[in-house]
């Protein structure tokens, strides 16, 4: 699988203990591909701060190639992170050069390059989700746990694959996933943390347990790391049960150590 990453990046700041990593949807979902033996390459800004050199040298020295991770002038964005009980809380968040960011033309020709894209709701680019849609790749979205926000539902109708994520399985969510694949995507998928995953294909439902982790250290990244596996089964053409296999198993080698990756 060649996967292109596009859009937010941050630096995670775990608050109550003074530590800094590097994260962000996309930019983890990217780390996760290449640790699954894929190519990818990742698309956004970073600031010419040292938190964007961080970012940058970090995810080059992870095998992922930056040559369209942009520096630009201003602040690279921060997310506030808590660790409670090796659960990951979080906090105030500034999207710093992300706020502005668009797409260049070029930019859209080199993701077209690739098999998948793969965005989330900071990313700042749904507003040309449309134009990645009709160069026929196949298209994700990750609407994290907001998937009625209004830049979500615009994504909708030119996304392939839409994740998000729930506490339970329960009749209210199978009804809200209903609604999403109404207005496009072949699949909605709803990641329940310790409850596994849930799949709309929009005829049936299916239902994915965990794969078992002995040592959990911190659940950041696991979301991001499910998106990694599913896809690269997506774009290996398995079945729904395998793709959703592939990402619990893909989420439990994350979870294990401190930090998204």
């Amino acid at each position: 699988m060649r996967l292109a990453a596009v859009g937010s990046n941050c630096i995670d700041y775990y608050k109550n203990i003074n530590k800094i990593t590097p994260g962000g949807g996309p930019l983890n979902v990217a780390v996760y591909a290449v640790r699954n033996g894929n190519e990818t390459s990742y698309i956004g800004p970073v600031g010419n701060d040292e938190y964007g050199r961080i970012i940058y040298e970090a995810v080059k020295n992870k095998g992922v190639d930056v040559s369209h991770l942009k520096i630009v002038e201003g602040k690279t964005a921060v997310s506030e992170v808590k660790l409670i009980n090796n659960e990951r809380v979080f906090g105030e968040y500034d999207e710093g050069v992300l706020s502005n960011y668009t797409l260049s033309e070029e930019d859209i020709d080199f993701i077209s390059s690739h098999d998948a894209v793969i965005c989330d709701l900071w990313g700042k680019v749904g507003k040309q989700f449309k134009q990645l849609k009709e160069r026929n790749i196949i298209t994700a979205f990750d609407c994290a746990n907001r998937p009625d926000d209004e830049e979500a539902l615009s994504v909708m109708p030119y996304t392939d694959y839409l994740f998000f994520s729930a506490d339970k399985d329960n009749d209210e969510l199978r009804k809200q996933m209903i609604t999403y694949q109404n207005k496009g995507p072949k699949l909605v998928i709803a990641m329940l943390g310790k409850e596994g995953s849930l799949c709309y294909d929009g005829s049936i439902f299916h239902k994915f347990g965990i794969v078992k982790c002995d040592n959990l250290v911190d659940t950041m990244g696991a979301g991001d790391s499910y998106i990694a596996g599913f896809l690269e089964g997506i774009v290996g053409k398995l079945d729904i049960e395998e793709c959703m296999y592939k990402g619990a198993l893909c989420a439990s080698e994350t979870i294990q150590y401190f930090g998204a990756w």
